[in-house]
């Protein structure tokens, strides 16, 4: 991947600093952006207009030169590190050490994430290296226009999660109503002789994830009024004639790209409200991705979609601020190496780009009725947009 870090370099310009320092495992998705490398350690990671350069353990040396995308790598023993600890503790010798590989690049003065560790940082002052927090979101930016190598990455991860929704949906076509069988007296639904719950189907999700070389650490299967908090995540039995959301935002093990993804299921007979949600949110969804091309804010795609819901009288937080009912979040948000990134189909989302890869998921939640939510992925071309979702739609399974 070679990515476009030309607006970084401007704001180092502007900025009359020489590099971008990163100091991080590779969980930090600015960490293994920018240095294309995967490691579960902190390492330092130092971008400059005309190189990009590494500062590892010996046990990752090897490994870096061969998969990173650094020009150089260097070894922390080759700045005596050992010894410096034995003398100066572990802390003030890395700083010390890090200070003299930035003198050796010829960097005097970096940009950091705005949340680089502090303690680092200050030991870095203290040895004449000026650090400054880049508050811009420049590499944000940057990484939320993704290059075609990206979009591949997102659109197997997706691949990915159609198999697991697939899944989940077939548990809920092969399951039975269990008339009375809930330990309440209430209905239930059964699969292999067991009350099929959200936890189950999690389960099936995650294994068939695992299966296709993707991972997560959470996923929502949200029955009745669980399915009318956005993020509650379910748990206990399934019940028939009730809103069942499924969400699965998986992680590929291989890449590191997300993909995301929201289907609700009703196993029965939906209430008339659910389907006339479904119906509108289906509606909702359509008039987002008709509106999404170039030029186009994130703050227009939202408007669109409460438009929609206002229409037809339901409350927005656009129409009420303080409404716990109705369309209760934004549209939608950017997918990649995080889960949540810029940019937002919201109300401060500004203009997309080409390259841009976003949810699409309107929904309306109230505890008396449940939740409906359908969530597609979307990437904007030059041109418009690709939907890169192929699970079908449907609510009665």
């Amino acid at each position: 991947m070679d990515p476009d870090l030309s607006p970084l370099d401007e704001y180092l310009d502007e900025a009359d600093l020489d590099g971008y320092l990163v100091d991080a495992d590779s969980s930090d998705s600015t960490q293994r952006y920018l240095s294309g490398f995967d490691a579960p350690d902190p390492f330092v990671t130092l971008y400059a207009p005309e190189t990009t350069a590494l500062l590892v353990s010996a046990l990752e040396y090897g490994r870096a030169n061969r998969q990173s995308r650094a020009d150089q790598v260097s070894r922390l023993a080759e700045y005596d590190y050992r010894s410096l600890a034995a003398e100066h503790g572990p802390k003030a010798a890395k700083a010390r050490v890090v200070a003299d590989w930035l003198d050796d690049l010829g960097v005097a003065g970096v940009a950091t994430p705005e949340r680089f560790p502090l303690g680092p940082a200050d030991r870095l002052r203290a040895r004449d290296v000026a650090v400054e927090p880049e508050t811009e979101d420049v590499v944000t930016e940057v990484r939320a226009r993704k290059t075609s190598e990206e979009i591949e990455h997102v659109r197997a991860a997706q691949r990915a999660n159609e198999a697991a929704m697939d899944a989940a949906a077939e548990l809920l076509r092969e399951a039975e109503i269990a008339d009375g069988a809930g330990a309440d007296g209430t209905d239930v639904l059964r699969y292999g002789g067991d009350v099929l719950t959200s936890e189950r189907v999690r389960e099936e999700i995650e294994v068939t994830l695992l299966r296709h070389g993707c991972a997560l650490d959470e996923t929502i299967v949200a029955c009745g009024a669980d399915a009318a908090d956005p993020h509650d995540r379910g748990s206990g039995p399934l019940r028939p004639d009730e809103p069942i959301i499924v969400d699965i935002f998986p992680r590929s093990k291989e890449t590191k790209y997300h993909a995301d993804m929201t289907r609700t299921f009703v196993k029965g007979d939906p209430t008339d409200t659910l389907r006339e949600w479904f119906e509108l949110t289906h509606e909702a969804l359509d008039a987002a991705h008709e509106a999404i091309e170039p030029g186009v804010t994130g703050a227009a795609v939202h408007d669109i979609v409460c438009d929609v819901y206002e229409d037809a009288g339901l409350p927005t937080l656009r129409s009420d601020p303080k409404s716990e009912t109705g369309f209760i979040h934004s549209t939608g948000h950017g997918v990649g190496l995080d889960v949540h990134e810029l940019p937002r189909l919201s109300p401060d989302g500004d203009e997309l780009r080409p390259g841009h890869v976003v949810t699409v998921e309107p929904g309306l939640y109230d505890p008396d009725v449940g939740g409906v939510r359908i969530e597609d992925l979307v990437v904007v071309t030059e041109d418009g947009s690709e939907n890169l979702t192929e699970q079908p739609i449907e609510l009665r399974i």
